[in-house]
């Protein structure tokens, strides 16, 4: 296992802890095996399901080779690269230029590109973007971010019923700690502070992964400075025509998609521009 690999199964592993934790502050033992047991559903759920409901929330309509022969053509080469099976191709109707993948192994994986990213790109540099995707596909990046965010959405949902539960006498009946003052202020700080770190975990396990992606993406494409200059124009193509996009998921973009439309973006799931940029040229000189 990879020193990346090992990080995000630290970050997984602390993201449940502090998910049955606070299932525990509200309900003693029987609310940490609630919550260990609704853990283990919502994993499943993201494993099996995730791909779909994403796919459904953006209307993206997929595609067959005769409908766009040049988009298969450059999926068919990354995927011999890359030694993984075709995935299914979509496409989103918006004019906003962006691109993701989704599903829970490169058996049955998914690429999904806006018809602004087709529009903006030429085709060395929607290879860059694609090979990017088709990596989070081959290190199954996106069933990790997935059960991250579902992980780190519970947490913040438990977060607020554990502050709403303190204006009922305490949070368990049965601890007469939490009725005290000293109980309700440790309360209070976990209430507020559980849903920041879990969107600091989140973003780490994001930030880390898609380093890995751009790198491993420019050595499928052939190109590093191909990739650099699609960030380059995707970024600012995403400032200027904003899209609409469930926060949940904006880790599954090749750009953050939020990025100009909320203080979300103070937890950013992703690398700065600059920085994947900076380090795509430097790639580029070892070639």
């Amino acid at each position: 296992m990879g020193i990346n690999s090992f990080k995000t199964v630290i970050f997984l592993t602390l993201l449940t802890i502090l998910f049955i934790f606070i299932g525990g502050l509200i309900g003693g033992k029987e609310g940490m095996t609630v919550a260990f047991i609704f853990a283990i559903l919502m994993n499943f759920f993201s494993y099996w399901f995730s791909d779909k409901i994403v796919l459904k929330m953006y209307r993206a309509k997929e595609i067959n080779e005769t409908e766009n022969p040049t988009l298969f053509r450059i999926v068919r080469r990354l995927i011999t690269r890359a030694n993984i099976p075709m995935p299914k191709v979509y496409i989103i109707n918006t004019p906003t230029p962006n691109a993701f993948a989704t599903g829970r192994n490169p058996q049955h994986a998914a690429v999904a590109v806006t018809t602004g990213i087709m529009q903006l790109l030429d085709e060395k540099e929607l290879e860059g973007v694609l090979g990017h995707e088709l990596a989070h596909v081959k290190n199954r990046d996106i069933l990790i971010g997935t059960i991250a965010a579902t992980i780190a959405g519970a947490i913040m949902m438990l977060a607020n019923m554990a502050k709403w539960s303190m204006f009922f006498g305490g949070l368990n009946s049965n601890d007469s700690d939490n009725r005290n003052p000293a109980g309700l202020i440790v309360m209070l700080v976990v209430a507020i502070l559980a849903p920041i770190a879990a969107m600091l975990v989140q973003m780490a396990i994001s930030r880390s992964r898609e380093y890995i992606a751009d790198e491993k993406g420019a050595k499928y494409c052939g190109d590093p400075l191909a990739l650099a200059s699609a960030l380059r124009k995707i970024s600012y193509g995403a400032e200027k025509i904003p899209m609409q996009t469930n926060p949940a998921t904006a880790h599954m973009f090749i750009i953050n998609p939020l990025k100009g439309q909320s203080v979300a973006n103070l937890f950013s799931t992703h690398p700065p521009v600059e920085e994947r940029i900076k380090r795509l040229e430097n790639l580029a000189r070892t070639y």
